[in-house]
């Protein structure tokens, strides 16, 4: 693999911004609402964004330093005044909204009422909440932090969620969030999205409760395959406990005997043939089976 590298220091400041947005991605999207000393509804997206802690709960983001002229966003202005915001999550159906409402309209026009969003009032802060939006947590402002007062200086605004509201249609029956019902959006470089949902959305199981044997304990035959990733061996590496031969060897017998018996003279080719077929069960989550095939090759 090759590559491509740089110093910060060596790249202009819209260039560097390119490459952080563009190599950082997908980045969720916190829709802020913040109000300012004069009560007046500021709404503005900012993908400068996640969430830090569980107890206490707290989101950071942050609304930057413009770059081409340094000037300040009012989201920031407004939670100095005001530390309290509504952190909205993006969904498919409001990214639109979400975008329009990033236009840099003047200070004291409701960017709610610009992209169409419907204002509802905040159970214990004063911003409002977007209606629409599948996600709103409800926040005090603990404190913001810059970065400096250069072009592009991150603000970090650090918050602690009061109350959390989440759509009933995004609920999954055990009442928390479903990754399918959700369709929240992402942020990457240029004008790119990602939506995260359908297709997009895979499981990866947790080594947790299970200690993975790790890819330096695969045998080298299966480590070395030229036909393996790097992502197939780490699905390999993150069972527990091999297949025993017994089990190897029925499923050699069950789902394997016509690979054997076509290549059963050439010992590369069915080495091979087994390794593909193994990509074809990891491709489809199923590591168990591929274990069973690559270990099959060496059964007497």
């Amino acid at each position: 693999m090759s590559h491509t590298s740089f110093n910060p220091s060596e790249l202009n400041p819209g260039k560097l911004h390119a490459c952080l947005l563009g190599g950082v991605a997908p980045r969720p999207i916190a829709f802020a609402s913040t109000i300012d000393s004069d009560g007046r509804v500021n709404l503005a997206p900012f993908s400068y964004f996640n969430v830090f802690s569980a107890n206490p709960p707290i989101l950071i983001f942050s609304p930057a330093r413009r770059g081409r002229d340094n000037t300040t966003k009012h989201t920031y202005e407004n939670v100095l005044e005001v530390p309290e915001v509504v952190v909205n999550m993006v969904d498919y159906n409001t990214v639109h909204a979400c975008s329009l409402a990033s236009t840099e309209y003047e200070k004291g026009v409701n960017e709610f009422e610009k992209a169409g969003l419907t204002e509802v009032a905040s159970d214990v802060i004063k911003p409002p909440r977007v209606l629409e939006a599948p996600v709103s947590f409800e926040c005090k402002v603990l404190r913001v932090d810059s970065f400096g007062d250069n072009p592009g200086a991150g603000q970090l605004v650090v918050c602690e969620i009061l109350k959390m509201h989440f759509r009933n249609d995004i609920l999954n029956e055990d009442g928390f969030p479903d990754p399918q019902k959700i369709d929240l959006v992402g942020r990457c470089g240029g004008n790119f999205y990602v939506r995260a949902s359908g297709d997009t959305l895979f499981e990866v199981p947790k080594p947790l409760a299970n200690l993975g044997i790790g890819v330096d304990s695969i045998p080298d035959d299966i480590r070395l395959s030229s036909v393996l990733t790097g992502r197939h061996l780490a699905m390999l590496g993150n069972i527990e406990v091999l297949p025993d031969e017994t089990d190897v060897n029925d499923y050699k017998l069950m789902e394997l005997s016509e690979i054997f018996l076509e290549l059963q003279d050439d010992g590369s080719a069915l080495e091979l043939e087994l390794h593909k077929h193994a990509v074809n069960l990891l491709d489809n989550g199923d590591v168990d089976g591929a274990w069973k095939t690559l270990l099959s090759f060496n059964l007497g």
